[in-house]
């Protein structure tokens, strides 16, 4: 008898595209600092420690790509680009910040939990 598979988890589905290309703590992150003012790349990258050249671009990429922040390049000297989150981006700021606030409320369970895992023989 074949088992009936939910659509969310079909590879097509447009939401685990999303999840795929914004469901990570880079964008997360950029999205959370773009969402207080716009911000030039490099001060992006200083802001998130240990991120990458390579990832920071990539992220703002897919970002850019889903509608959720712009790009704007500014005419200085040397040229410089400015990323701004989008009206839609900031409707991900409550489900970001609610996802933040329960990690930030069960810190301690979280770290309890790898902890007994991590003392764990059987893995």
């Amino acid at each position: 008898m074949p088992q009936q598979v939910d659509p969310v988890f079909f590879a097509d589905c447009a939401a685990r595209a999303f999840f795929d290309q914004v469901a990570n703590k880079w964008s997360v992150m950029i999205l959370t600092l773009l969402s207080e003012k716009p911000t030039r790349f490099n001060d992006i990258k200083r802001r998130l420690e240990g991120i990458t050249h390579k990832a920071l671009t990539q992220a703002l990429r897919r970002l850019e790509r889903n509608g959720l922040i712009v790009r704007d390049v500014l005419a200085t000297s040397p040229v410089a680009v400015q990323y701004s989150i989008t009206a839609l981006g900031r409707t991900l700021q409550a489900p970001f910040g609610a996802v933040y606030d329960w990690a930030i409320n069960h810190l301690h369970e979280i770290e309890q939990a790898q902890d007994v895992y991590d003392r764990r023989e059987d893995r």
